[in-house]
Protein backbone atom coordinates (compact mmCIF):
# COMPACT_ATOMS: atom_id res chain seq x y z
CA UNK A 1 0.00 0.00 0.00
CA UNK A 2 1.12 3.35 -0.56
CA UNK A 3 1.51 5.74 2.30
CA UNK A 4 -1.39 7.68 3.71
CA UNK A 5 -0.93 11.28 4.13
CA UNK A 6 -2.60 13.88 5.89
CA UNK A 7 -2.47 16.96 4.06
CA UNK A 8 -4.13 20.28 5.57
CA UNK A 9 -3.78 23.83 3.36
CA UNK A 10 -6.08 26.23 2.95
CA UNK A 11 -5.03 27.70 -0.04
CA UNK A 12 -6.46 25.54 -2.23
CA UNK A 13 -4.27 25.85 -5.58
CA UNK A 14 -1.45 24.98 -3.98
CA UNK A 15 -3.28 22.39 -2.09
CA UNK A 16 -4.79 20.94 -5.05
CA UNK A 17 -1.02 21.35 -7.32
CA UNK A 18 0.97 19.45 -4.06
CA UNK A 19 -1.73 16.63 -3.87
CA UNK A 20 -1.31 16.22 -7.11
CA UNK A 21 2.12 16.23 -7.27
CA UNK A 22 2.53 13.57 -4.42
CA UNK A 23 -0.18 11.57 -5.51
CA UNK A 24 1.92 11.25 -8.76
CA UNK A 25 5.29 9.61 -6.34
CA UNK A 26 3.37 7.33 -5.09
CA UNK A 27 1.50 9.04 -1.93
CA UNK A 28 -2.27 8.33 -1.23
CA UNK A 29 -3.05 12.43 0.10
CA UNK A 30 -6.00 13.27 1.80
CA UNK A 31 -6.50 17.32 1.95
CA UNK A 32 -7.83 19.78 3.93
CA UNK A 33 -8.75 23.18 3.79
CA UNK A 34 -9.38 23.77 7.58
CA UNK A 35 -7.92 22.36 11.06
CA UNK A 36 -11.30 21.38 12.05
CA UNK A 37 -12.22 18.81 9.24
CA UNK A 38 -8.43 17.54 9.39
CA UNK A 39 -8.84 17.00 13.26
CA UNK A 40 -12.53 14.67 12.40
CA UNK A 41 -10.40 13.15 9.25
CA UNK A 42 -7.57 11.98 12.09
CA UNK A 43 -10.06 10.58 14.48
CA UNK A 44 -11.36 8.17 12.07
CA UNK A 45 -8.82 7.60 9.36
CA UNK A 46 -5.31 5.98 9.62
CA UNK A 47 -2.42 7.88 8.27
CA UNK A 48 1.05 7.37 8.19
CA UNK A 49 2.62 11.00 8.37
CA UNK A 50 0.91 14.20 8.31
CA UNK A 51 1.95 17.74 6.84
CA UNK A 52 0.03 20.62 8.39
CA UNK A 53 0.08 24.45 6.74
CA UNK A 54 0.21 26.44 10.25
CA UNK A 55 -1.99 29.39 9.35
CA UNK A 56 -5.67 27.91 9.00
CA UNK A 57 -8.88 28.87 9.64
CA UNK A 58 -11.10 27.26 12.45
CA UNK A 59 -8.21 25.45 14.21
CA UNK A 60 -5.06 26.71 13.59
CA UNK A 61 -2.02 23.94 12.54
CA UNK A 62 -0.42 24.52 16.30
CA UNK A 63 -3.59 23.50 18.27
CA UNK A 64 -4.02 20.86 15.33
CA UNK A 65 -0.39 19.33 15.61
CA UNK A 66 -0.93 19.30 19.36
CA UNK A 67 -4.58 17.10 19.62
CA UNK A 68 -2.76 15.04 16.71
CA UNK A 69 0.19 14.47 19.28
CA UNK A 70 -1.76 14.03 22.26
CA UNK A 71 -3.64 10.29 20.45
CA UNK A 72 -0.45 9.65 18.67
CA UNK A 73 2.95 10.55 20.17
CA UNK A 74 4.83 8.67 16.99
CA UNK A 75 3.15 9.82 13.63
CA UNK A 76 5.33 12.30 12.21
CA UNK A 77 4.34 15.53 11.77
CA UNK A 78 5.60 17.97 9.46
CA UNK A 79 4.46 21.47 9.31
CA UNK A 80 4.44 23.80 6.45
CA UNK A 81 4.97 27.77 7.22
CA UNK A 82 4.96 31.40 5.27
CA UNK A 83 6.67 32.61 8.36
CA UNK A 84 10.31 33.21 7.89
CA UNK A 85 11.18 33.60 11.92
CA UNK A 86 13.05 30.70 12.90
CA UNK A 87 11.43 31.16 16.56
CA UNK A 88 7.79 30.07 14.62
CA UNK A 89 9.14 26.92 13.18
CA UNK A 90 10.84 26.03 16.92
CA UNK A 91 7.42 26.72 18.33
CA UNK A 92 6.43 24.02 16.25
CA UNK A 93 8.64 21.16 17.66
CA UNK A 94 8.36 22.44 21.34
CA UNK A 95 5.03 21.43 20.84
CA UNK A 96 5.58 18.23 19.02
CA UNK A 97 6.19 18.31 15.45
CA UNK A 98 9.13 16.81 13.83
CA UNK A 99 9.82 19.27 10.71
CA UNK A 100 9.25 21.93 9.11
CA UNK A 101 9.47 23.29 5.28
CA UNK A 102 8.49 26.85 4.17
CA UNK A 103 6.64 28.24 1.49
CA UNK A 104 7.76 28.34 -1.24
CA UNK A 105 9.02 24.58 -1.45
CA UNK A 106 9.72 22.51 -4.12
CA UNK A 107 8.11 19.09 -4.10
CA UNK A 108 11.73 17.22 -4.70
CA UNK A 109 12.05 18.79 -1.50
CA UNK A 110 9.02 17.91 0.36
CA UNK A 111 8.99 13.98 -1.08
CA UNK A 112 13.05 14.09 0.22
CA UNK A 113 11.56 14.67 3.85
CA UNK A 114 8.49 12.16 3.66
CA UNK A 115 10.71 9.51 2.36
CA UNK A 116 13.57 10.29 5.30
CA UNK A 117 10.45 9.85 7.79
CA UNK A 118 9.01 7.11 6.53
CA UNK A 119 13.12 4.64 5.66
CA UNK A 120 12.28 3.66 9.48
CA UNK A 121 9.40 1.55 7.97
CA UNK A 122 11.70 -0.87 5.87
CA UNK A 123 14.36 -1.45 8.57
CA UNK A 124 15.71 -5.07 8.23
CA UNK A 125 13.97 -6.72 10.95
CA UNK A 126 17.03 -9.00 12.40
CA UNK A 127 18.53 -5.19 13.10
CA UNK A 128 18.94 -4.88 16.68
CA UNK A 129 16.33 -2.46 18.31
CA UNK A 130 16.40 -3.41 21.80
CA UNK A 131 19.05 -0.98 23.33
CA UNK A 132 19.86 -0.69 27.28
CA UNK A 133 20.58 2.40 28.63
CA UNK A 134 20.95 2.55 31.73
CA UNK A 135 18.01 1.90 33.99
CA UNK A 136 16.25 2.66 30.46
CA UNK A 137 15.23 -0.23 27.98
CA UNK A 138 14.62 1.55 24.78
CA UNK A 139 12.61 -0.85 21.88
CA UNK A 140 13.37 1.90 18.70
CA UNK A 141 10.97 -0.64 16.77
CA UNK A 142 8.09 0.29 18.44
CA UNK A 143 9.71 4.01 19.65
CA UNK A 144 8.79 2.78 23.52
CA UNK A 145 11.29 4.07 26.30
CA UNK A 146 10.78 2.06 29.60
CA UNK A 147 11.62 2.05 32.64
CA UNK A 148 10.74 0.05 35.85
CA UNK A 149 7.06 -0.49 35.07
CA UNK A 150 6.65 3.04 33.47
CA UNK A 151 6.27 3.27 29.39
CA UNK A 152 6.83 6.21 27.58
CA UNK A 153 5.87 6.57 23.56
CA UNK A 154 8.69 8.32 22.19
CA UNK A 155 8.27 10.22 18.98
CA UNK A 156 9.89 9.31 15.57
CA UNK A 157 12.86 11.95 15.49
CA UNK A 158 13.27 11.53 18.99
CA UNK A 159 14.00 7.81 18.43
CA UNK A 160 15.90 7.86 15.27
CA UNK A 161 18.14 10.49 17.22
CA UNK A 162 18.43 8.53 21.05
CA UNK A 163 19.40 5.34 18.33
CA UNK A 164 21.99 7.33 17.07
CA UNK A 165 23.52 8.29 20.46
CA UNK A 166 22.63 4.64 21.92
CA UNK A 167 24.63 2.53 19.61
CA UNK A 168 27.68 5.03 20.17
CA UNK A 169 27.18 5.11 23.98
CA UNK A 170 30.02 7.69 26.20
CA UNK A 171 31.53 8.57 22.37
CA UNK A 172 31.34 11.92 20.80
CA UNK A 173 28.43 11.64 17.56
CA UNK A 174 29.49 15.28 15.86
CA UNK A 175 26.47 17.51 14.84
CA UNK A 176 27.36 17.04 11.51
CA UNK A 177 27.04 13.05 11.44
CA UNK A 178 23.29 13.27 12.93
CA UNK A 179 22.08 16.24 11.07
CA UNK A 180 23.24 14.60 7.59
CA UNK A 181 22.36 11.06 8.97
CA UNK A 182 18.77 12.11 10.28
CA UNK A 183 17.84 14.97 8.53
CA UNK A 184 19.51 15.10 5.00
CA UNK A 185 21.83 17.64 5.30
CA UNK A 186 23.38 20.24 8.04
CA UNK A 187 22.77 23.59 8.38
CA UNK A 188 22.56 26.22 11.20
CA UNK A 189 18.73 26.18 11.13
CA UNK A 190 18.07 22.33 11.36
CA UNK A 191 21.01 22.46 13.47
CA UNK A 192 18.83 24.44 16.08
CA UNK A 193 16.18 22.50 15.58
CA UNK A 194 18.36 19.24 16.62
CA UNK A 195 18.74 20.92 19.88
CA UNK A 196 15.18 21.14 20.22
CA UNK A 197 15.16 17.35 20.48
CA UNK A 198 18.06 17.00 22.18
CA UNK A 199 16.23 18.78 24.94
CA UNK A 200 13.46 16.32 24.62
CA UNK A 201 14.95 13.64 24.91
CA UNK A 202 17.28 14.74 28.09
CA UNK A 203 13.45 14.99 29.72
CA UNK A 204 12.42 11.57 29.11
CA UNK A 205 16.07 10.29 30.09
CA UNK A 206 16.02 12.70 33.09
CA UNK A 207 14.37 9.59 35.79
CA UNK A 208 17.57 8.17 35.51
CA UNK A 209 20.47 10.41 36.97
CA UNK A 210 23.31 8.16 36.06
CA UNK A 211 22.36 9.03 32.09
CA UNK A 212 22.91 13.09 30.58
CA UNK A 213 23.49 13.66 27.10
CA UNK A 214 26.54 16.22 27.06
CA UNK A 215 27.24 19.06 24.77
CA UNK A 216 30.51 18.66 23.43
CA UNK A 217 30.78 22.68 21.84
CA UNK A 218 31.83 23.12 18.81
CA UNK A 219 31.71 18.91 18.21
CA UNK A 220 28.74 17.27 18.89
CA UNK A 221 26.61 14.93 21.62
CA UNK A 222 27.51 12.05 24.04
CA UNK A 223 25.13 9.78 25.87
CA UNK A 224 26.82 9.40 28.43
CA UNK A 225 25.65 6.15 30.91
CA UNK A 226 27.82 6.37 34.77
Amino acid sequence: MNPRILYVEDDETLGFVTKDSLTQENFDVEHFVDGEQAKKAFNTNMYDICIIDVMLPKLDGYALAEYIRLKNTQIPIIFVTAKSMQEDKLKGLKIGADDYITKPFSIEELVLKLNIFLKRKYVEQDQQTIHQIGKFEFDFQNLILAIDEDKTKITQREGELLYELAIRQNKVVKRKTLLEKIWGKEDYFLGRSMDVFISRLRKHLSKDKNIQIENVHGVGFRLVVT
